[in-house]
Parts: C-alpha cells; structure tokens; sequence
C-alpha cells in the first residue's frame, strides 16, 4: 500500500538514485545532496511498504507563488494515481502555507497536470528569478520544450 511521507535527510540518498535516469536525460533537473538537503522539508516521498516509489517538491517562491519540482515515480508504479496524490498533497500543503495566489509547474506532461486543474500559461510570465536559479541547470537550455502551467489558489 502507497502512503505519502514528509521527506527526511536519511532518504536523500534513496531519492538520488530514483530519479538519476531522468536527470541524465534532462527530463528532471539535477539537484545536489546539499541542495536536497537545505530544501528536505519541501519532499514528500511515496513508499510503498518502506520502498521510496516516488517523491515531489513544493518549492516556496514567495507568499504569492510556489512551484512543484523535481516529481518522479517509479517506472514500475506509473499509472496508478502516486504522481496525483503527491500533487495534490503538495497543493494542500501550500494553502495550509498560506500561498496565495498559484502553484507554477514546468513540465514535459502537461496533460497530466491539466486533469488536477493546472492551466498553461506562457513561459514568458515565469519569474526571472526561476529562469536564473534553476532553468539555466538544465541541459536543455536556452531552448526548452517544457510547457509552464499554474494551479489558481482561489478557484
């Protein structure tokens, strides 16, 4: 049975290893053990029976935006909702946070997205300060195929 948890620094080595295929193919962007770390309290991971099968990250911007980051299920749970679930436990965290105005994804899958509510939008209206932080990690850049969708936190 799948139960979300909120992350701890003993699963950061777990995380890594699950998500390394999808960072060599630039689909996910690469994050450092440290990096992890500093941010560990914005994972929540899906076990199924103590086995990490999946996690995500709610990434604070600021009091008006938050991000969903760095989602990753394993390949042999794909398809059975964990991907949903975390999304939306993650939204459920940031009202309880107190974001007020959206949840920004950039993502390869936007469909997945779009049936939890999320509309795209133009990357154009992205935050700089997201672009310099982290877009400019990805192999990908300047030239990026990812579609930018926000969830509305007053709908």
């Amino acid at each position: 049975m799948i139960k979300l948890f909120k992350a701890k620094i003993s699963d950061i080595a777990d995380m890594q290893i699950l998500v390394e295929d999808e960072v060599k193919k630039g689909v996910i962007l690469p994050r450092s053990e440290d990096e992890i770390a500093n941010n560990i309290r914005s994972y929540v991971l899906a076990k199924d029976d103590g086995k990490l099968v999946g996690y995500t990250a709610l990434h604070i911007h600021s009091k008006k935006l938050a991000e969903i980051r760095s989602l990753i299920v394993h390949k042999d749970y794909r398809g059975n909702d964990i991907g949903a679930g975390m999304v939306r436990f993650a939204i459920d965290e940031a009202r309880e946070l107190g974001i007020e105005e959206e949840i920004l994804s950039l993502t390869y899958v936007p469909d997945f997205f779009i049936k939890l509510g999320f509309k795209e939008i133009s990357k154009e209206s992205i935050p700089d300060h997201k672009i310099w932080a982290d877009c400019i990690k990805c192999i990908h850049f300047p030239v990026c195929n990812e579609v930018a969708l926000v969830y509305s936190m007053k709908e």
